[in-house]
């Protein structure tokens, strides 16, 4: 896929097309973490900034903020927000960074290739973009999330009486081959998305340069998840990773 192109194409519908992690963080984890590491006189660097989402967080908490994106369209709407310390700069995460290195990096939902050696040269330049002892704060989607999401819809079905094997295959976002699967590949709108396992995670991201520091569950609601979920469908919610880094 041409990330390049994908993302301007999506640009004019960014807000409605993509999952806004932000709002959805049921506990309000990301503001959280990211006044943990804030300070008046660090920097920042949020890899794959979109349209900005991160800005009314991260810009308020640092010293200065760049914003980095594949997409110069999305570059074009973040610019529109006016914050006075974030610069924004054109780049692909999965090419070496051209930039100061900061003593923060924030990454939502963005090293999910297909590719799996794409994703390994993003977390290394994720973590060449630090400064020694640097940290990073990063957002990755859960492979345990979205086979518990789906056990719960066949639960869903189960209680209207529908066998597993009755239920139609676009209910799910597992597609292909079972090695698709087992590598973590979720369709996520008919787009192939990398997701994680935390065992994996504790494997890739030190060989990548990081040390993790935490690893916990960033909660959503069902209904980010399922269509008209029960309303009594409540704890394990469905999460992406939260995952502290240092390098």
């Amino acid at each position: 896929m041409n990330e390049k192109k994908h993302w301007d194409q999506l640009a004019p519908e960014y807000n409605n097309e993509i999952f806004d992690a932000y709002a959805s963080d049921k506990f309000k984890k990301l503001p959280r973490y990211i006044n943990k590491h804030g300070s008046p006189i660090k920097t920042a660097i949020d890899f794959g900034c979109g349209n900005g989402k991160s800005f009314p967080y991260l810009a308020p908490a640092f010293k200065s903020v760049l914003g980095v994106d594949i997409s110069k369209r999305l570059l074009k709407q973040a610019a529109a927000l006016n914050f006075k310390n974030v610069t924004l700069k054109a780049h692909d995460v999965t090419r070496k960074p051209q930039v100061p290195k900061a003593d923060f990096a924030f990454c939502c939902n963005v090293v999910m290739f297909p590719d799996f050696d794409k994703n390994i040269k993003a977390f290394q330049n994720i973590a060449r973009a630090l400064k020694p002892g640097g940290t990073a704060l990063l957002v990755l989607p859960s492979l345990d999330s979205a086979l518990f999401s789906a056990w719960q819809l066949i639960q869903m079905y189960k209680n209207e009486g529908v066998k597993a094997a009755h239920i139609p295959a676009h209910e799910f976002h597992f597609k292909g081959n079972m090695r698709n699967i087992l590598q973590g590949i979720v369709h996520i709108d008919n787009v192939p998305t990398k997701h994680y396992s935390a065992s994996e995670l504790e494997v890739i991201l030190p060989q990548a340069g990081f040390t993790i520091t935490n690893l916990e569950k960033l909660e959503y609601d069902w209904n980010t998840e399922l269509a008209n979920p029960p309303k009594n469908l409540g704890a394990p919610y469905p999460w992406d990773w939260l995952v502290e880094v240092r390098a």
